[in-house]
């Protein structure tokens, strides 16, 4: 394993037995009750996101990523912090092992902004997880904050269907080889599993409601 991934993850190690604990396995004792991996394999699978996705927004490899699912390595906290963000949790999620209330709330100074791409210049939009403390909803909702009107976000599609609501400015939107053009107030759903992409239309600030179904 390369410098990167054991900077990223903890070996998993044996806590059970004189001879475990004589290897000083403690660092990671205990950690088996919280199910890091299961609860990243499940945000991922929720997402419809394979680990070569995954891999590209958080920039851990995806070997490394499957085997922090399967247990066999703990992530580090900087490391789990890069995932967390991709899915809009926080840390608190991975170890909060109470079921808590069927009611979630999102603070306004919880959330936190996210270019359609990490790392990347010159982004068509910026966007933020509305639901970000309910990563088990059947429904992921984003605000979208959209740039430059030179620059059309990449074509993607995803599992589910998605709804947007424009709140204000004009946005076009292509959905395989039709274009809608949306006004401040419109709406709009579509069977997300076709490409689709989004541009700003004119100088005015645009942004919108994205409701996406997993």
């Amino acid at each position: 394993m390369g410098a990167t991934s054991a900077i990223a993850a903890i070996p998993f190690r044996n806590t059970r037995g004189p001879a475990a604990k004589a290897a000083g396995a403690g660092q990671v004792d205990g950690l088996d009750s919280y199910a890091i991996g299961p609860k990243l394999r499940a945000m991922r699978l929720h997402r419809s996101m394979g680990l070569v996705h995954l891999g590209k927004q958080t920039g851990l490899s995806p070997g490394l990523l499957s085997k922090l699912e399967t247990g066999k390595l703990y992530p580090t906290l900087p490391t789990l912090l890069r995932i967390a963000r991709v899915f809009g949790v926080g840390l608190d999620h991975f170890f909060n092992t109470a079921n808590g209330s069927s009611a979630t709330t999102t603070r306004h100074e919880e959330r936190l902004r996210f270019p359609e791409k990490m790392g990347a210049s010159g982004v068509a939009y910026l966007y933020e997880c509305l639901n970000r403390a309910a990563p088990e909803s059947k429904l992921t909702v984003f605000l979208a904050q959209f740039e430059s009107e030179n620059g059309r976000a990449p074509a993607h599609h995803h599992a589910g269907c998605e709804v947007i609501y424009l709140l204000e400015g004009r946005l076009q939107l292509k959905i395989g080889l039709d274009e809608y053009l949306l006004e401040e107030g419109d709406s709009i759903q579509f069977d997300a599993s076709n490409q689709h992409s989004y541009r700003r239309i004119g100088n005015r600030p645009c942004s919108a409601i994205l409701i996406q179904s997993k």
